[in-house]
């Protein structure tokens, strides 16, 4: 019978563990950023920051203002109330505030000051492209994956007109407003001359898959992705159910990539508060066991947003090989529930997940959402770690790095796989 591990080899274990974690290069494989050269979507710096709707929803607790008022102000006026209400009023604990506070630590400035004016003063000497390298190293990112939406009219013309690409950064296709919104949709694909009509008809799918294949080629997009709400079924006669089977997993097999979906958004519950009213709602995850079990050639890249989806997710992912499992999205990106989800994901997935993504908003919000999750991830790995160990597995150093090479990032590149030639 093999001994408990004992406090100096779990001390060491630890040791290991936290080097390798801190060490291993990450792929961010789900962000809202852009490469630079689209201009103004790429948000950077501490205003940007500040008025991150993860901290406007949170200062909406202690406004006085009211929120019509509130979207009329200048973003540097709606940064210096957010400041003075959450950081300054009240300390800042919760993890959407604490995470602009490791930000600037790690980036050298001296937060005990308070000093706002002087941060901004330090952010206006970077060039763009200098920041952008900063950030990378410091969050020890490798890749960035975009949100890339055709629907997007500042975003559209710049990769009309094409550009010189970053390389660092990688495209994913968003196909929501095809889904969730349809005969808008239509209207604006009719006007790019593609040849659809108001109903779904083989021909109006063709074109669909006409369009995505013409935006797949011009971005490279490596995967398409949507956020679809919790009452999201299929088989059904909605839209959405239809244009997935019809047109988008068609789409996928031909170009051979995968179908990201991020399940369980409710948008707008509160309009007033404009992007920071969304809120989530558990999903009926039999709509995602019945796309496996349909289209076994299509490969699923799934995170869910509530937590009593989760168990039910892993579940599903150890029955359907064509499905991964991804991040810890949105609301429960905050280290209790990383934490949490991370060791069942570990549990009963062993390493065939890829942890998380940054879902970053603003660049500099890579540098504490890696710095969090690493530290959570080298905990709960040391725990595991030591339970093997307590069985006479010692786990080699080799070992180590490959598994967290595979959770940073590397079971998400083999899942994929090369795109096919059809590019």
């Amino acid at each position: 019978m093999n001994a408990p591990v004992t406090e100096f080899r779990r001390t060491a274990l630890t040791a290991q563990i936290e080097r390798v974690v801190a060490s291993t290069p990450a792929i961010d494989m789900h962000t809202h950023l852009y490469d630079p050269t689209l201009g103004g979507l790429l948000l950077w710096g501490i205003d940007d920051m500040l008025v991150y709707h993860y901290l406007v929803a949170e200062a909406f607790r202690w406004l006085d203002v009211p929120a019509e008022k509130f979207w009329l102000m200048t973003k540097l006026e709606q940064a210096e109330l957010i400041w003075k209400r959450l950081f300054l009023d009240h300390s800042p604990i919760s993890e959407a505030c604490r995470g602009v506070l490791t930000t600037l630590h790690r980036l050298g400035l001296e937060v005990k000051q308070r000093d706002l004016p002087a941060v901004r003063e330090w952010f206006k000497q970077w060039p763009v492209d200098t920041y952008i390298t900063r950030c990378m190293e410091l969050a020890n990112v490798e890749a960035i994956f975009m949100t890339n939406s055709p629907f997007d009219s500042a975003e559209r013309p710049v990769w009309q007109k094409g550009f010189l690409r970053d390389d660092r950064f990688i495209a994913a296709l968003r196909v929501d407003p095809l889904l969730v919104d349809w005969p808008n949709a239509a209207t604006r694909l009719a006007g790019w001359n593609y040849q659809v009509g108001e109903g779904l008809s083989a021909n109006t799918l063709d074109e669909v898959r006409r369009f995505l294949a013409d935006w797949t080629r011009l971005i490279e997009a490596r995967y398409l992705m949507v956020s679809l709400p919790p009452d999201f079924a299929w088989p059904a006669n909605s839209d959405a159910a239809q244009l997935i089977e019809g047109a988008i997993l068609p789409h996928c097999r031909e170009f051979g990539l995968p179908f990201a979906l991020m399940l369980g958004v409710r948008r707008a519950v509160n309009p007033r508060l404009h992007l920071a009213g969304d809120a989530l709602g558990p999903s009926d995850l039999s709509a995602l066991a019945n796309l496996c079990a349909a289209f076994p050639e299509n490969k699923f890249l799934v995170t869910v947003l509530s937590r009593e989806n989760q168990h039910e997710l892993c579940v599903l992912a150890r029955k359907f090989p064509n499905l991964h499992v991804f991040g810890c999205w949105w609301f429960t990106n905050v280290p209790y529930l990383v934490d949490e989800i991370t060791r069942l994901r570990l549990e009963l997935l062993g390493t065939a997940f890829t942890v998380q993504h940054s879902d970053a908003r603003v660049l500099d919000q890579i540098i504490y959402k890696w710095d969090h999750t690493r530290k959570v991830v080298a905990h709960a790995l040391v725990d595991k770690y030591a339970d093997l160990a307590a069985t006479g597995w010692e786990p080699t150093a080799a070992e180590i790095e490959r598994d967290v090479r595979n959770l940073f990032g590397g079971a998400f590149t083999q899942f994929c796989g090369p795109a096919k030639s059809a590019f």
